[in-house]
């Protein structure tokens, strides 16, 4: 069911995007005079069909793409021998280099127009929530998973900086841009004192595989059991929610991450848990064999999100901001591409990846984050000057 609602998600997007950018040059060559024959989103076999005026307007079967003929001009068809005749005024061949200019940049110009007023209205309808990282800080600071780990990051570690730079919101840790920075480090205190993490130069490689972004650092949660899973062993000791861990197998548990911590160094085939219900201590011993699974979810963390509005007039230079800052990450992703530092294959993701990134559940704030996000990259991805790329046509 998950990779369904992906999928859906992703075709609804990309369809969106595909006829947003279409449109562009659609309307471009239609001002300029040009003759549009064909008009299509999704490409051949066809579901239906209309026409108005000159132009055939199609809906068709595969959605992961689209295009517009525009009569007089090289494209996906090849149509070489209609070249060879005399241009037609209405043509594409028989206009002005500025107007043919106009007409390619055209789909990328309405691509960069939706990704900057996607940000825009969605800075301004829903504002920010974010973890305030002070608050993290204050209740135990991280839990450090697998990937932070490696580069040298701690459980109970407090991230005070990135690139020397005070963050306000916990997410700035692994923000993108931040992350390709050259010489990136984290400032974090560790028992009293402060001390600089750097960041390898192929970080983000590592970041971006499967799985290893939402587990890198998080903010440490209490051990109070927010669900019980069917069938677990919490279940069947009927643990209850509300229920705090405080020890294990006579270690102290002060946050969920110990727990994980603790059953590592279990040897025997039993363990020994310790419970606070109420004002009760309950006391459990348990044969667990080699699975040492108990069955939880933590209740999550023990403070609040922050909240900010903005205003328009705020909305609109933070919105314009943010869209834009995709493109500067984008230059900076392919700086470290061509210098070596990042992998090439690694650092581009195919539709597997980017359907991932929308989620499992259907959430209309990250489908339209996301649809933003990539109007943005098809825009700067459209304007490089490769020939099969708007880029190449302007190039040419």
């Amino acid at each position: 069911m998950e990779g369904l609602i992906m999928t859906a998600q992703i075709l609804l997007s990309l369809s969106i995007l595909v006829a947003v950018h279409e449109m562009g040059h659609l309307l471009a060559a239609k001002y300029f005079g040009m003759r549009v024959e064909q008009f299509s989103i999704g490409f051949p076999p066809k579901i239906f069909s209309f026409k108005k005026g000159e132009t055939e307007y199609a809906l068709s079967a595969i959605p992961l793409g689209g295009y517009v003929k525009i009569s007089g001009m090289i494209d996906e068809s090849l149509d070489l021998e209609n070249m060879k005749k005399d241009p037609e005024p209405w043509e594409f061949r028989s206009k002005p280099a500025w107007q043919r200019l106009i007409v390619m940049l055209g789909g990328i110009t309405v691509n960069v127009i939706m990704g900057v007023l996607i940000f825009i209205l969605m800075v301004w309808i829903i504002g920010d929530k974010y973890i305030p990282n002070s608050e993290v800080n204050k209740h135990g600071g991280i839990h450090a998973h697998a990937l932070a780990q490696s580069i040298g990051l701690k459980s109970g570690d407090k991230i005070l900086q990135v690139n020397g730079q005070a963050i306000d919101d916990f997410s700035e840790i692994y923000n993108p841009a931040k992350l390709l920075s050259t010489n990136a480090y984290y400032t974090v205190e560790r028992d009293g004192q402060q001390l600089e993490i750097k960041l390898p130069g192929n970080f983000i490689e590592n970041f971006n595989e499967s799985g290893k972004a939402g587990a890198f650092v998080t903010p440490r949660q209490l051990p109070i059991i927010g669900e019980v899973a069917k069938g677990s062993l919490a279940e069947k000791l009927n643990l209850q929610v509300g229920d705090k861990f405080l020890s294990l197998n006579n270690q102290p548990v002060s946050y969920f991450d110990d727990i994980d911590a603790i059953k590592e160094t279990i040897k025997g085939d039993s363990m020994s848990i310790s419970i606070a219900r109420g004002n009760e201590i309950l006391n459990f011993k348990e044969y667990v064999g080699k699975d040492k699974t108990i069955g939880f979810r933590s209740q999550g963390f023990n403070f609040e999100l922050a909240k900010i509005n903005y205003g328009l007039g705020e909305s609109v230079v933070l919105g314009a901001e943010r869209a834009f800052g995709i493109v500067f990450v984008q230059l900076k992703a392919f700086k470290k591409i061509f210098s070596g530092e990042l992998s090439f294959q690694k650092s581009l993701s195919g539709p597997i990846g980017i359907a991932q990134a929308y989620g499992g559940t259907w959430d209309w704030e990250r489908f339209w984050r996301m649809t933003g996000l990539l109007s943005m990259v098809l825009a700067f991805m459209n304007l490089l000057p490769i020939p099969a790329l708007d880029g190449g046509h302007v190039v040419f």
